[in-house]
């Protein structure tokens, strides 16, 4: 692997599959996932941590990848938008926010995804209140936010509150 100036290589377990790049030290896990491996499903938004749009998982945890650094993240499960399904197979909660029309523009919904399905293997979704307080970290410009309460409460209803990340 050949390295520029100041860069360092980084092994990732992206998806289930081991990811090797080199970086500069203070890439972005965002950055790397988009620009190094090309997997853009997850978002840029407000880069600063406030919008919740580059969700993803790391180590089964949610995290903002614009404020994680690729280097922290070595040897460690990184998630992302294009891992929740398995093949042409929809996750349950990607095929209830279609159902649900939990989305508009659909800029936020991989991170709304990541973080539904993150909230319910957490045990965070007893009622609409508990789910607003811990899917307010997600902004949606197009306020579909009753929708997206919706396709959670489905599938929180349809497979109990327990693991439903994969």
């Amino acid at each position: 692997m050949v390295r520029g100036p100041g860069e360092v290589s980084v092994r990732l377990r992206v998806n289930g599959a081991t990811r090797t790049m080199s970086v500069e030290p203070r890439v972005s896990l965002l950055d790397a996932l988009r620009d190094r491996l090309e997997l853009t499903g997850t978002k840029k938004g407000c880069n600063q941590g406030a919008c919740g749009a580059c969700t993803v998982w790391v180590d089964r945890r949610r995290v903002l990848a614009c404020l994680t650094l690729a280097i922290s993240c070595e040897n460690r499960e990184v998630a992302t938008i294009e891992g929740l399904a398995d093949g042409d197979t929809l996750h349950p909660m990607q095929q209830a926010f279609l159902d649900a029309d939990a989305f508009q523009c659909g800029y936020c919904t991989p991170g709304q995804l990541m973080s539904a399905v993150a909230l319910l293997a957490e045990g965070h979704a007893g009622d609409d209140a508990e789910i607003r307080e811990w899917m307010s970290g997600n902004i949606c410009r197009c306020a579909a936010y009753p929708h997206i309460r919706a396709a959670i409460r489905r599938v929180r209803d349809e497979q109990g509150s327990g693991d439903a990340a994969r």
